[in-house]
């Protein structure tokens, strides 16, 4: 288990945004102790930063196949202008 700091140093964010990924579920982490503080499982950082290489992967296939696709936009092949 890991302090939302450690998360923070590793992911290169501030805390509250770890806390932030807690609460919205993109990351896994409880309150433990007394007083209550945050700990985060160390394979959902794994998970977690797997679903961004995934993400950033898909983003870069959809701007590619986008550029695959300017020259029927912009006419080239359309008759009359060939």
């Amino acid at each position: 288990m890991l302090t939302p700091s450690q998360v923070a140093d590793m992911l290169a964010l501030d805390v509250d945004e770890v806390v932030a990924l807690v609460l919205d579920g993109r990351l896994r982490g409880a309150k433990l102790g007394s007083p209550a503080v945050w700990r985060i499982e160390a394979d959902s950082v794994e998970d977690y930063l797997d679903d961004q290489a995934e993400d950033a992967r898909l983003h870069a296939l959809w701007r590619e196949s986008n550029a695959a696709s300017f020259p029927e936009l912009w006419g080239r092949g359309r008759r009359g202008r060939e």
